[in-house]
């Protein structure tokens, strides 16, 4: 296949360009605007082979959109280009909504066009993939998962604007045909994850010694999903999936917040003993931030029973390889942590 892939440098982006190029023979074109959080380094390697190719370009821009696809004539998009951080959004709204509500907008104007163009043949093996999360359906009580006929309830500038852009992928395929498949995951975690996020800024500031700040008593509850197994999932969607589904993908790996903290502190405390003791005796309960949701849960049988797909990751084994890998590759995050982003916190309401 030919694999047009928006925000293919970012955190889940890089990791599904990576394994299509490890694992397929499939050409990929990553097209990405480099924004804070978009990083060619998670790119570096698959950089030298034939069949990635990058262009440096904007969602929001019709006329680079369309370029694009006209030259490269791919037989699926994969939409992950996305502003996502929630504390981001309570700060700056408006660049969510610019970039997950306007640009998808453009993606799917741009990709209309493109396949009313193509011949027969290739018009029906075509396919619109838009990723998403599970923070569209809002907040689940102690019991209960989300499933793909949950009712949307987006209850943060982020969530919100990846609801809208959801409901327009949906309306272009019931208003003009255009095939498109939606997928909605829990948090992803792993390699190359930008350091805002709580596990990778948790590890990090374990390792140079600073605070680990935990919202509230820590008590929020999350599903975990390894990045790369988020990565096949979204591969076999793009082979299998059918137009005008929906999937949930997850990890099926509950934890709440102080959780994930202390077992990352105890793995580091075992791979990279600090001499101040634990690595615990560095949590900060903070204010808790505006809206935050108490518990997300997918419920994941959908992709299961008809795609095939399980994850392979528990949520141990996968964090122990991610704290790895931020052990083994400091010139990847330091080079974030002395410009893009320090590890301050965002999300402050006045």
């Amino acid at each position: 296949m030919r694999v047009f892939i928006t925000g293919g440098a970012g955190f889940i982006g890089s990791a599904v360009a990576r394994r299509f190029i490890s694992e397929t023979s499939d050409q990929i074109l990553i097209f990405d605007k480099l924004t804070y959080a978009g990083n060619l380094d998670s790119l570096a390697p698959i950089a030298d082979d034939p069949r990635y190719s990058f262009r440096h370009a904007d969602i929001c821009n019709r006329a680079e959109v369309a370029q694009s696809l006209a030259e490269f004539q791919p037989d699926v998009v994969m939409h992950l280009a996305a502003e996502s951080h929630v504390d981001r959004s309570i700060d700056g709204p408006a660049a969510f909504i610019e970039t997950n509500v306007v640009g998808t907008f453009t993606m799917l104007a741009a990709a209309l066009d493109y396949w009313r163009g193509l011949p027969k043949e290739k018009s029906a093996a075509f396919r619109f993939m838009h990723i998403s999360t599970d923070e569209v359906f809002g907040a689940l009580g102690k019991e209960g998962f989300f499933g793909e006929d949950t009712p949307y309830a987006p209850n943060s500038p982020y969530s919100a604007s990846k609801a809208g852009s959801d409901h327009l992928v949906r309306a272009w395929r019931e208003t003009y045909g255009l095939p498109t498949i939606v997928t909605n995951c829990s948090n992803n975690y792993g390699p190359y994850h930008f350091p805002e996020k709580l596990i990778p800024l948790t590890i990090l500031n374990a390792i140079e010694g600073k605070p680990l700040p935990v919202y509230g008593r820590g008590e929020n509850i999350r599903d975990w999903l390894f990045v790369e197994d988020h990565a096949a999932a979204l591969m076999l969607v793009a082979r299998k999936g059918v137009i005008g589904e929906s999937y949930n993908v997850g990890g099926r790996n509950e934890r709440t917040n102080i959780e994930v903290v202390n077992a990352i502190c105890d793995i580091l405390d075992e791979l990279r003993p600090s001499g101040n003791g634990s690595y615990r005796n560095l949590i900060t309960f903070v204010t808790d931030r505006p809206g935050h949701d108490l518990r997300y849960a997918i419920d994941c049988s959908k992709i299961e029973r008809e795609l095939g797909w399980s994850p392979t990751e528990t949520f141990e084994t996968g964090l122990r390889k991610t704290v790895q890998w931020y052990l083994d590759n400091p010139a990847w995050w330091q080079a974030i942590r002395s410009g893009k982003y320090r590890g301050e916190r965002l999300g402050l309401t006045a």
